[in-house]
């Protein structure tokens, strides 16, 4: 039974996120404690009490949903010996790859930490408030043709592109303002329904060039070793080893398409894996999982009872 291990992105925060497991697990606190250290902020304090709306912020939301991943991953090693080199792959959603990459250690948690703040700051700066907007496509029509064609639309009142392709039923688009509400019009004239998303920027577009070339000088930096189980790229949907590759892609992946369908479509067919297991906060992407690939068993690990009936079952 071939094993994949998957992390979650922005959207799935709450404030309480993590607290379950650092009342239970000396290892859990231990990794909270050194993201503090990293950031030089008491990120768990805000994790646990919020406000929400601070917690929410995209340099806070990003380096905290990291840590919870992190904190259930070093648990699942320390208090049951289960590694991440149990799975035949990893894959994060957007800024869960950066928390597939220190699982499979490629990245230190420290380094991860302080990359997915400085990523945040700069998604954040990167575009006005008000001037961008992303819209969600659902329902059984949404697939990434209309997604495209409703793209397409937009894009003839500014930049307007997919941004995350999820599922069948749940495609993202992304740019300014002006395009993505005439979108979300075109695409409800082909039968899909259209929510405009309470986001602060236009994620996953050429709108966050200035975030990307942030990533590029932050990366050029940082220590990246090959990861120990293959990481399944966002923006590639195929899996990759070598570290300067991984460093590339991931400037790419900040103006670039979440291709999640097909990365877990490539995981479920030529990948063989039978099991994914959402590491984190939230159960967003075993959702996901189970709509794209239904013959797979998806399950989420984010409390100490989720951990110990996942450590059981192998």
């Amino acid at each position: 039974m071939a094993l994949a291990f998957l992390f979650p992105g922005q959207g799935s925060q709450a404030v309480g996120m993590g607290v379950a497991l650092a009342e239970r697990y000396e290892r859990a606190r231990a990794v909270f404690a050194e993201v503090d250290d990293a950031l030089s902020q008491d990120l768990f304090a805000l994790m646990r009490d919020g406000p929400e709306e601070t917690l929410t912020l995209t340099e806070n939301a990003q380096p905290a949903l990291m840590a919870v991943s992190a904190a259930v991953m070093a648990v699942l090693a320390r208090d049951y010996g289960i590694e991440a080199g149990r799975a035949a792959w990893v894959a994060g959603h957007s800024l869960g790859e950066y928390s597939a990459l220190y699982a499979a250690g490629a990245l230190s948690l420290a380094d991860t930490a302080r990359l997915l703040k400085r990523r945040g700051q700069a998604m954040q700066k990167a575009v006005p408030v008000g001037h961008g907007a992303m819209a969600s496509l659902i329902g059984p029509k949404s697939d990434l043709d209309l997604a495209e064609a409703a793209a397409r639309a937009g894009s003839e009142a500014g930049v307007c592109v997919v941004a995350n392709d999820n599922n069948r039923g749940n495609v993202v688009i992304s740019g300014s303002k002006a395009a993505v509400d005439r979108a979300i019009e075109a695409a409800k004239e082909m039968g899909a329904r259209a929510i405009a998303l309470n986001v602060s920027a236009p994620f996953h577009c050429p709108l966050m060039q200035p975030a990307a070339d942030a990533m590029a000088e932050a990366l050029a930096s940082a220590s990246i070793v090959a990861p120990h189980v293959p990481l399944v790229a966002n923006v590639t949907a195929r899996p990759v080893t070598d570290a300067e590759t991984i460093r590339r892609l991931l400037v790419e992946q900040v103006t670039g398409r979440v291709r999640w369908r097909e990365s877990v479509e490539w995981m479920a067919g030529e990948g063989g894996v039978t099991r994914f297991v959402e590491v984190g906060a939230g159960k967003v992407l075993a959702g996901m999982v189970k709509r794209i690939a239904p013959d797979a068993e998806a399950l989420s690990l984010n409390t100490p009872e989720d951990i110990e009936a996942f450590a059981a079952s192998l």
